[in-house]
């Protein structure tokens, strides 16, 4: 599905970069003729879909609601944030169109109609235990239930986050001024979350699992063991018919990670996010300091070698570093066996080097068909099903399969 923008011609992976990248200003006509309908809310928590006609399913940002809400978040340094605020603007918007339909316009031009995901009442339900599923998990897409900080970010606490965290800015806010930190759900809390969206609501067949960078791998492997357990006695792996994703730090003892495939993992990424290693010093302190490119390199090689060609993943988050370099990592880690994950910078949460500007289409552009090439090229199939908010590689999979390419 091509369509014109701007004097070019785009595709929707194009326009998921895109708008991802830059946000969305949500016409209240949206939201007064869909609310209770459709899955649409205001709250940025709530991680909103919209969905293309081809089936690509892109991250909606209510570029207004969300700024209101870093404002307003007294777990960030908000005065500092400001100065960069004049860089967030957008040019995409949600309203109806002349049939009263969901469309997504370019300035005045209107690009494509959107559908939304199907209602849920997920985002309104507590755990036994009182912790609310808000804040602690969300719904990607259509198939996916992702916990995006199951356990606390080391690095961040001992002052050294990656700048394009909000998690982990959030968590060194809190360490330097002595506050208490975050709780987070336990195993069955986790567990019971699950089941809810798996089985009861039968709203997603995907899990992944992700927490902060630890200095203490073993205790992170035995975390994530004991949620995999807890997932599988209250709900049973086999009742999970897709994937299960874990983010974790890379050991320095690669074996560790063999207890997450025994527990029911199907994947573990244990990313890299940018490849030039100068950039890498500056943005991510705390993985180049206490873990390191080897380390990541060696854990990864090892999964692939004893688990198989695409169990290892690697997220790199496109537009913090050129295209060049990324796409030298993607084919140096695929050529190992190891799937290159494609997640695509929101710039309006944290600055990157001092900046909150996007790149612009032709980085994109650039990035899909290099990647497009290297995942052929290697026989690799990215995660993702009928693809997650904002990564682009597995639309660029299923791009590829819909045109035939081997």
């Amino acid at each position: 599905m091509n369509m014109e923008f701007g004097g070019a011609t785009i595709d929707t992976i194009d326009l998921k970069a895109l708008v991802v990248s830059r946000g969305v200003n949500v016409s209240n006509r949206i939201y007064k003729k869909f609310s209770g309908q459709v899955r649409l809310s205001a709250n940025p928590l709530e991680c909103n879909t919209i969905i293309l006609p081809d089936n690509t399913i892109v991250q909606l940002t209510d570029l207004s609601f969300h700024m209101d809400y870093i404002k307003s978040a007294i777990s960030w340094d908000t005065l500092k944030q400001l100065k960069y605020f004049s860089q967030i603007k957008t040019p995409f918007r949600l309203d109806l169109d002349e049939a009263d339909l969901p469309a997504l316009y370019f300035k005045n031009q209107k690009l494509t109609n959107v559908a939304f995901p199907r209602l849920t009442d997920f985002y309104k339900q507590k755990t036994s235990s009182g912790i609310p599923y808000l804040g602690n998990a969300v719904l990607q897409g259509t198939q996916w239930l992702s916990f995006q900080l199951l356990w606390k970010c080391d690095y961040a606490i001992a002052g050294d986050p990656c700048q394009y965290c909000y998690s982990g800015g959030e968590l060194d806010h809190l360490t330097r001024r002595k506050k208490e930190l975050p709780v987070y759900p336990s195993p069955e809390d986790i567990a019971e979350i699950v089941e809810y969206a798996v089985i009861k609501e039968g709203y997603v067949d995907s899990i992944q699992i992700t927490g902060g960078s630890t200095f203490n791998v073993q205790a992170e492997c035995d975390r994530i063991t004991a949620i995999l357990d807890a997932i599988n006695l209250r709900v049973g792996r086999a009742n999970i018919p897709g994937e299960i994703l874990i983010y974790t730090t890379p050991p320095k003892n690669p074996q560790m990670v063999d207890q997450l495939f025994e527990a029911g993992a199907d994947r573990i990424s244990m990313s890299l996010e940018i490849w030039d290693e100068e950039l890498a010093r500056k943005i991510m302190p705390g993985k180049t300091k206490f873990t390191g490119r080897q380390r990541h390199l060696d854990a990864l090689e090892y999964v692939a070698l004893k688990h198989g060609k695409g169990k290892a993943c690697s997220n790199f988050i496109i537009g913090l570093e050129p295209a060049d370099s990324l796409l030298e990592g993607a084919n140096y880690l695929a050529s190992r066996g190891i799937v290159p994950i494609a997640s695509v910078w929101i710039p309006f949460g944290r600055p990157v080097l001092g900046s909150m500007k996007a790149p612009d289409l032709g980085y994109y552009q650039k990035i899909k068909n290099g990647l497009s090439d290297i995942y052929c090229k290697y026989g690799l199939i990215p995660p993702g099903g009928k693809g997650l908010n904002v990564c682009m590689c597995r639309d660029i999979y299923l791009q590829n399969q819909k045109e035939g390419i081997d």
